[in-house]
């Protein structure tokens, strides 16, 4: 009985594991070394809208989390030189699914915002939707770059 239990608990500590690694890639959102430096604004209207998936993270992590967990849980089954046959599938298996759980989670949806600045040059930006930040075609907005990274802002 401890087995199926040991699986769960290991899963769900994996997947708790990956959901903090998620980042946030939201206009609201900067890293440290962008905060007080000093950024380009520019002033546009949106010209068109369209609403895009933001491809989660594949890191080593989740595959590395899963096989570990696989691995475990595959080499509790069985007895004997089964054990390990059943520890390295496990392995495999679990590196599958923590590699395919973590894009996953970490999964967001995004906005794609093309914006015709007063320059007259037509830009396209992305960033992950947030709830408290809705955008309109025809709608002023200020387009922030700090380090190469730009966000779209009221």
């Amino acid at each position: 009985m401890r087995k199926p239990v040991l699986l769960v608990a290991g899963f769900t500590a994996m997947a708790l594991l990956l959901g903090g690694c998620a980042s946030n890639l939201s206009g609201d959102s900067y890293s440290r070394d962008e905060a007080r430096t000093v950024q380009n604004v520019r002033l546009g209207t949106i010209e068109y809208l369209r609403p895009v998936q933001i491809e989660g993270t594949k890191t080593p992590i989740g595959a590395g989390a899963g096989a570990a967990v696989g691995g475990i849980g595959g080499s509790t089954m069985g007895g004997g030189k089964g054990s390990y046959v059943l520890a390295v599938i496990g392995a495999l298996a679990g590196g599958l699914i923590g590699a395919a759980a973590e894009e996953g989670l970490t999964r967001t949806q995004g906005v794609e915002i093309t914006v015709r600045e007063d320059d007259g040059t037509l830009r396209a930006y992305v960033q992950q939707v947030e709830p408290n930040e809705v955008f309109r075609v025809g709608e002023r907005v200020r387009i922030m770059t700090v380090n190469g990274t730009s966000r779209v802002a009221h």
